[in-house]
């Protein structure tokens, strides 16, 4: 079905906690504040990024197909499976047999649902009442890589 992207699952794991120094000013991309010099207090990001912890995943994205959105191959994906989907989200769809990771447009005049790849070199995927389909999860972030 759809070439440009493919995902690996994994369970979220929530048994540990990893407390990490934290600056609760933020960090600003223009000019340094002084302030920032101290990092008092802490964060766990598994208390950050995971709202529902039985119904989250993780999924690794491979692929290209949503690269104008900001998710790149390689890029660590949270999914929460909980939420019920709105116009707009990027969400882990499942369409005859094969997963898919789209921003979902509902499409009026045509009576569908497309599910829309965030790259010109993909086509959108329109879903009508023929189609075995089912919204697997909700993405609620993507973490990316920096550097390599």
């Amino acid at each position: 079905m759809d070439e440009g992207v493919k995902l690996v699952m994994y369970s979220a794991d929530l048994s540990t906690e990893l407390e990490l120094q934290y600056s609760p000013q933020g960090v600003r991309a223009g000019f340094p504040s002084p302030a920032q010099d101290y990092t008092t207090d802490a964060i766990d990001l598994n208390k950050e990024l995971v709202r529902h912890p039985s119904s989250t995943f993780y999924a690794r994205c491979v692929g290209d197909s949503m690269r104008d959105s900001g998710i790149d191959d390689g890029d660590l994906l949270v999914i929460d499976k909980s939420l019920e989907p709105q116009e707009g989200d990027v969400v882990v769809a499942f369409v005859d047999g094969d997963f898919t990771l789209k921003r979902i447009h509902v499409d009026h005049s045509q009576n569908c649902l497309l599910l829309m790849p965030s790259n010109p070199n993909y086509h959108p995927i329109k879903v009508t009442e023929d189609n075995h389909f089912i919204i697997w999860g909700v993405v609620t972030y993507s973490i990316k890589k920096q550097r390599s």
